[in-house]
């Protein structure tokens, strides 16, 4: 029998929810962004840098526009033929590979690795988790830092709706989530309204406390982790709106 495929497994899924996830605002912030992770990590131009799960490759671009050595990993093939048209357009040298984070590792060659915008946790089996990250730690240099950009327990027990809606580009999109096990996981239902049709999309990911994935990347191997409500290097307080793990191996 085969295997059912997982939500983040289907193409299908990414191609039409894109222009959600892709929207104006989030497309704005990666040179902002990349400015700020520059600070943080401490990376000199010329350095390799790991783009995990680099979508459409915004982050990976912008790097690479600054002169670093970029190597972009996603699943998604579409995804990636549009990062690889806005690279060539632009005449920037940048590597953008298909592959499953669960198997990508290069040893020892990477300096800085990210992995941005909750793009961490997609796997129902927890050892998937430490997978990813044991091969990020092999990938980077001694004395290499990885930048994890996620939502977590803390910020989402503040902000949680069980649900909302909104437009965008004339649709409305209305949310609904359900916490499980524990508050380890949370499934997500996108219901979408274009004039009259309605389209529906499924997804989940593991959740992470400060604490929890502190002690998961401490147990990689990483000696150094450091957790930030932002790229600015604010405290992890009660009004941090994301969680930024900054790990050093």
């Amino acid at each position: 029998m085969r295997k059912k495929q997982s939500w983040y497994e289907d193409e299908k899924f990414w191609k039409d929810t894109s222009p959600i996830i892709f929207n104006e605002k989030i497309l704005a912030c990666a040179t902002d962004e990349i400015k700020q992770l520059i600070k943080v990590i401490g990376m000199r131009k010329g350095s390799k840098v790991l783009d995990l799960c680099c979508g459409i490759g915004r982050h990976s671009i912008e790097l690479a526009r600054k002169g670093f050595k970029v190597v972009g990993v996603d699943l998604t093939e579409q995804y990636l033929n549009k990062a690889r048209k806005q690279a060539r357009a632009e005449g920037l040298n940048v590597d953008f590979v298909r592959d499953d984070m669960r198997r990508f590792c290069q040893l020892e060659y990477f300096d800085a690795a990210i992995n941005m915008y909750t793009a961490f946790g997609y796997f129902e089996n927890p050892a998937d988790d430490r997978r990813v990250l044991s091969n990020v730690y092999y990938s980077l240099r001694k004395g290499g830092t990885l930048i994890i950009q996620t939502m977590s327990k803390e910020v989402l027990a503040r902000i949680f709706q069980a649900r909302d809606w909104y437009r965008q580009n004339g649709k409305i999109i209305l949310e609904e989530r359900t916490l499980r096990d524990n508050w380890s996981w949370i499934d997500c239902t996108w219901t979408v309204l274009d004039k009259n049709k309605r389209y529906e999309y499924k997804f989940g990911h593991r959740i992470y406390s400060a604490a929890e994935l502190t002690a998961l990347l401490k147990d990689c191997g990483f000696g150094s982790v450091k957790i930030y409500s932002d790229f600015n290097g604010c405290d992890y307080d009660q009004n941090a709106k994301r969680l930024i793990a900054v790990a050093k191996k």
